[in-house]
């Protein structure tokens, strides 16, 4: 019974756990499709879920940093929904691929053209973007989201490290340490290959000789408990042909 008790406590517990984190996880969030490396280019998508029973989410508007601008962004064609992106001019140009730009994209919205993201759904817009910055650790997207029922909610709350999550965060992107940049990288590589080489050499030798000597070990092992097999084998025969003696004597008298 107190185990029961005890099972059916944690089980309730749990379930408060997950309704009291659930919230967590159904906000409008923002994640690269492999690595969002700094000072390089990456597809990230937009994840929205229905937070709604009763309505579709039919519009999303997502701002693109101001502080760190964004040379190239396009989004990916999604089905069932119009893209349109707005572009702003900026106060200092901007030098991408040794071109100077005047303005950048500081918006794309998505308007569906059928029934939305139904409740129970989740929708994922993807965009190509960079140059990432290679002054920044994470960039941070503000994110309106409308439903069918006119509701908008405004995931514009940049959250602060140290602190909770706040009720409305702003999606944000975690950016990666920069790569290495491939000029000069290929004697490196090779220098690599060979080291690598000769390590998987060494270690296919010495792997060859513990082989070997747990080999010997094995057989040595197998033939020492053989003969301590057939020893007690012996022995217990002799005891059972003694014991029957015993048994035969104890009769005739």
């Amino acid at each position: 019974m107190k185990a029961s008790r005890i099972a059916a406590a944690g089980a309730v517990s749990g379930i408060a756990v997950l309704a009291l984190s659930a919230p967590a996880f159904a906000h409008v969030s923002v994640q690269p499709e492999g690595t969002a490396a700094k000072g390089g280019y990456a597809v990230v998508d937009f994840k929205v879920p229905n937070e709604r029973d009763n309505a579709s989410t039919t519009k999303l508007e997502v701002n693109f940093p101001t502080d760190h601008p964004l040379a190239s962004v396009m989004p990916q064609p999604v089905p069932g929904w119009k893209a349109e992106v707005a572009k702003s001019k900026l106060d200092k140009p901007l030098e991408s691929h040794g071109k100077q730009l005047t303005e950048v994209v500081t918006k794309v919205t998505w308007t569906a053209d059928g029934k939305g993201v139904e409740p129970g759904y989740f929708q994922k817009f993807p965009v190509s973007i960079g140059a990432l910055p290679e002054d920044a650790d994470q960039l941070v997207f503000k994110a309106i989201q409308t439903y069918s029922n006119k509701e908008v909610v405004r995931w514009i709350e940049v959250p602060q490290e140290g602190q909770e999550e706040p009720e409305t965060p702003a999606p944000v992107l975690q950016l990666a340490a920069a790569e290495d940049d491939a000029h000069g990288a290929a004697g490196s590589s090779d220098a690599k290959d060979e080291d690598t080489g000769a390590d998987a050499q060494n270690t296919a030798a010495d792997s060859s000789a513990s082989d070997s000597g747990s080999g010997d070990s094995s057989d040595t092992t197998a033939r020492v408990l053989g003969i301590v097999g057939i020893v007690v084998g012996a022995a217990g025969v002799g005891y059972g042909v003694l014991a029957g003696r015993r048994r035969d004597s104890g009769a005739a008298a």
